[in-house]
């Protein structure tokens, strides 16, 4: 048995030392941000452009969640579908925007490249899957996923960070080597071998796809990757970023994961005003620390500021629904009851178009 077992560790060994090596690039230089520590006990490790204590347009305090009509709920705000009759977004922008749930998009462009956004096809890598299953009794619901046709035609998957729940390394073998994978820094020695086309993006680095522009943008956040939550052996290690498409004049922009702060008007500073804005609207409250929360994602009422500075022709928001992991939610739905409560608090112009999972728009 002793021989086997070893064996069978030589066979694992000399398997994986066959497998074709990762094909890395990294985008940075002339024009493009890396936010690194230069010194003290963080350097080497990212940061924020904008750091310190945070001052917020607007926030809600009291009566955030009232129920709606527009929501069809199996109890409140739990397990919903959204009903209301949303009015025609013609934009004439080309792309098509399909919700997977949680932070996973699959966006047609105009001249027809499949590009995907921070899929996570049902929870988490083990083992912290069962890790968070057995200490929570929550399991997340999968949420939409692609078609055979879209896999096979799937053109580039972009991640936003290294969080569990925008990037699990199970997906990547279903997706394949085909795609061309655009990261963070730093992110590229997340990946299993295999012979992945990685290209890991300073802020403001821009690379092609065809006639596709692909920008890396800032976003304000934080990234871990680690067994046991809030133990940092490697926090900000890798980078952390959104991302904005343009094709043919028109412009998509994925946030990702993100607190608000003036990164929002430098991109639209440098970029004008974007056509399509794929907005965080969730996981920005807890009960020990919801200062912190919000710090690194956004309100819906952030969110609706964020869409603002950006001047949105229309916003698609994301991180509630029934396949998400209600981390620093009330409920799958609240964050949605409130975005629809501050809209109308707000008066907000900007656009919304607002999906369920496996839902998609033309604009």
């Amino acid at each position: 048995m002793k021989h086997k077992a070893i064996t069978l560790i030589l066979a694992s060994t000399l398997l994986s030392a066959c497998q074709t090596a990762n094909n890395i690039e990294v985008i940075a230089g002339e024009n493009t941000i890396t936010p690194l520590h230069q010194d003290g006990e963080r350097k080497g490790r990212y940061h924020n452009l904008y750091p310190g204590k945070k001052t917020y347009p607007t926030t809600c305090e009291t009566n955030c969640y009232p129920p709606s009509p527009k929501l069809l709920c199996e109890k409140e705000s739990e397990n919903c579908q959204f009903i209301d009759d949303q009015k025609p977004v013609n934009l004439n922008t080309g792309f098509t925007v399909r919700w997977l749930g949680h932070a996973g998009f699959m966006v047609r462009t105009p001249n027809g490249q499949h590009v995907l956004f921070d899929p996570v096809k049902e929870q988490f890598d083990s083992p912290v899957d069962l890790a968070f299953r057995l200490a929570s009794g929550f399991y997340r619901q999968p949420g939409d996923w692609l078609t055979p046709n879209e896999l096979k035609n799937l053109s580039t998957v972009i991640y936003s960070h290294i969080h569990y729940d925008h990037f699990n390394k199970a997906d990547i073998e279903e997706l394949g080597n085909k795609p061309r994978y655009l990261t963070p820094l730093g992110m590229a020695d997340n990946f299993p071998t295999g012979g992945f086309n990685i290209s890991e993006m300073a802020w403001y680095a821009k690379t092609n796809i065809s006639d596709l522009a692909i920008h890396a943008l800032p976003a304000h956040h934080f990234s871990s990757r680690v067994m046991v939550p809030f133990i940092y052996e490697d926090n900000d290690k890798d980078l952390w970023n959104g991302w904005l498409l343009e094709q043919n004049g028109k412009t998509l922009f994925f946030a990702g994961d993100t607190g608000y702060s003036k990164h929002f008007t430098d991109i639209q500073q440098k970029y004008g005003d974007i056509d399509i804005c794929l907005m965080p609207i969730a996981s920005y409250y807890s009960e020990e620390s919801a200062t912190w929360y919000r710090y690194v994602h956004t309100t819906p009422e952030d969110a609706l500021n964020a869409s603002q500075d950006l001047n949105c022709k229309v916003m698609i928001p994301w991180g509630y629904g029934n396949s998400s992991w209600k981390m620093g939610d009330h409920t799958s739905h609240s964050a949605l009851l409130r975005l629809l409560h501050m809209v109308d608090e707000m008066n907000a112009k900007t656009p919304l178009y607002i999906l369920n999972e496996g839902e998609s728009i033309s604009l």
